[in-house]
């Protein structure tokens, strides 16, 4: 079975599904082994591995290894550019990400791993990468000109440009850290835009709470990263906010 044919699965009988973003270079390589552990037992359904800085090559390969070695959840890799590839994943997203005013960050990127991951036949989910206010480390690192929180309708227009492009997956994007997740305004308007197409929210998402008022609006995935990677009780609150997605379908 593909990734993506699992978590369409997982999605079609929960309503939603959950990935722990882990980036390595925030920790060692034993410390991310931790939290993927932490995470699977709090049920999450995927362990992803990417980040904006500093996040790829050999630290890369080394905590994607050892992570397989202790977790039997799907390791999807979330490249920030063409160190961010490993063989010792089971998939990578293939994504664009549109709204960066750097064109390497649309294409470059993506023309110089192309070949590489046709040769070792990894899975690849093509994806647009929208990045909303206020942006985080992404935005700065991207170059992105970011979607203001109050234009939903913005949002929508660069995922159905994706979704004309073939992308089966959106991920609307508020950054690592952000103070607050996204409004469920724009997650609902841009999912009614995409349809079937799978939306994956991010950033901002601490809680419970939050995940559900997500879920509710129209994520399909809900994706958490540095709240999970500073929590001292990394499977409660994964637990909690699977949980709380789960409820938020199904309010």
């Amino acid at each position: 079975m593909t990734v993506e044919d699992y978590l369409s699965k997982i999605i079609q009988r929960d309503g939603v599904a959950h990935i722990t973003l882990i980036d390595p270079a925030s920790q060692k390589p034993e410390e991310s082994v931790r939290l993927a552990i932490a995470a699977a037992q709090g049920g999450t359904d995927a362990i992803m591995l990417g980040g904006s800085t500093d996040a790829g090559g050999q630290l890369l390969d080394i905590t994607a290894k050892m992570i397989k070695e202790k977790v039997k959840l799907p390791i999807i890799l979330f490249p920030g550019n063409t160190s961010g590839f490993t063989t010792s994943a089971d998939c990578v997203l293939f994504m664009s990400l549109l709204n960066s005013r750097d064109p390497h960050y649309i294409v470059g990127n993506q023309v110089q791993g192309a070949y590489t991951l046709y040769k070792v036949g990894m899975e690849s989910i093509p994806m647009a990468y929208l990045v909303c206010e206020p942006g985080g480390t992404v935005g700065w690192v991207g170059d992105v000109k970011l979607l203001p929180r109050k234009k939903p309708e913005l949002a929508a227009a660069y995922a159905l440009t994706g979704k004309y492009f073939g992308m089966r997956y959106t991920y609307l994007e508020a950054g690592s850290g952000a103070e607050s997740a996204l409004p469920p305004e724009m997650i609902a308007t841009v999912k009614h835009i995409l349809k079937e197409n799978v939306l994956i929210v991010g950033g901002g998402i601490r809680d419970g709470k939050t995940a559900a008022i997500c879920a509710k609006a129209g994520a399909d995935i809900i994706v958490t990263g540095t709240a999970i990677e500073k929590a001292g009780n990394a499977k409660e609150l994964t637990a909690e906010i699977v949980q709380g997605a789960k409820a938020g379908k199904k309010a």
